[in-house]
């Protein structure tokens, strides 16, 4: 863990080592990672869609060596997606056996309450962790070395999953009715919750986590995020295509462009052998960084202009 320790030392080392694996952060965004990290606190990350979340937490699972544990967020997902289950096959198996075993079982028991005990004694071995099947939050309690834990796209679960959570976040622990608590290792998971804002968070999750804001970026950002992802793209163009997205996020569009569209368009310009923005060029690729039919049919009559803006 020296190693980490080392990188979280400081926002500032921590800030230069994410931009060393290509993810170029602000200084809120480090300072948010160096004090969950420092203070053992969950950070609940909300945002737009597409600017960066989710590889926020990827970046620091790579940055400090750690396994990136993720658990996927959808309607409807309860603890037997995302806590554990009973391996319902193996007990099954296993009734067997103790029906194929019931006089060696049974033993020297006497009447029917010793018998019952005797079976009593040997059904306590169904529900074991030897019968469990851990999921994303049990996997990520029990890593001897720690982990990152990111529960991606939290808005999308119910209000009821989110009380499912509140202990992992609060104790780094779990409770199980036939076993009891569950415990973190020596090293607890260091836990990425994200949120693309579709609903509230209840104030019971919020009051666990540390809260940070992810923005679509400034300019500078963005075309740091560029030069860093697309390392081969020309300068020109690389200042005119981050300009042009940003005059698209001030039209009236269903989505917006988010940077991992930003990122997809710039190598697509690349292999397209663009040295700067050409309208017909644009035309041909706004399907690219616009999602809807809608948009692009909107803003195609705009190309002519926003290019000749964004190249002066």
């Amino acid at each position: 863990m020296g190693d980490i320790e080392k990188l979280a030392g400081s926002v500032a080392s921590l800030q230069a080592s994410f931009e060393e694996h290509r993810y170029i952060c602000s200084d809120e965004i480090a300072t948010a990672v160096f004090l969950a990290y420092q203070l053992r606190k969950p950070i609940l990350i909300e945002g737009p869609p597409g600017v960066g979340k989710t590889e926020l937490a990827k970046t620091a699972a790579e940055m400090f060596a750690l396994p990136l544990i993720r658990l996927q967020c959808y309607e409807g997902l309860d603890e037997s997606k995302a806590i554990y289950e009973w391996k319902y096959g193996k007990q099954l198996l296993y009734t067997q056996v103790l029906k194929e075993a019931l006089n060696e079982v049974l033993g020297d028991a006497k009447g029917f309450r010793e018998s019952v005990q005797a079976l009593h004694n040997f059904g306590d071995i169904f529900f074991s962790e030897e019968f469990l099947e851990p999921r994303p939050l049990m996997k990520a309690l029990k890593e001897e070395d720690g982990c990152i834990l990111l529960i991606d796209e939290i808005d999308k679960a119910d209000h009821e999953f989110e009380s499912l959570l509140l202990e992992i976040l609060s104790d780094f622990q779990l409770s199980i009715p036939e076993i009891g608590t569950i415990k973190a290792a020596a090293e607890p998971p260091s836990v990425f919750l994200t949120s693309n804002n579709t609903r509230e968070i209840s104030d019971a999750l919020k009051r666990r986590c540390l809260h940070l804001y992810i923005p679509f970026p400034d300019v500078d950002i963005e075309q740091r995020i560029i030069g860093a992802r697309v390392p081969e793209i020309p300068p020109a163009l690389q200042k005119q295509l981050v300009a042009f997205i940003h005059e698209l996020r001030n039209l009236d569009l269903k989505k917006m462009p988010a940077i991992s569209e930003t990122i997809d368009w710039a190598r697509t310009l690349v292999l397209l052998h663009a040295e700067a923005l050409d309208p017909q060029m644009v035309k041909d690729t706004l399907n690219v960084i616009l999602k809807f039919q809608e948009d692009i049919d909107n803003v195609k009559s705009e190309v002519p202009a926003l290019t000749a803006k964004v190249s002066n």
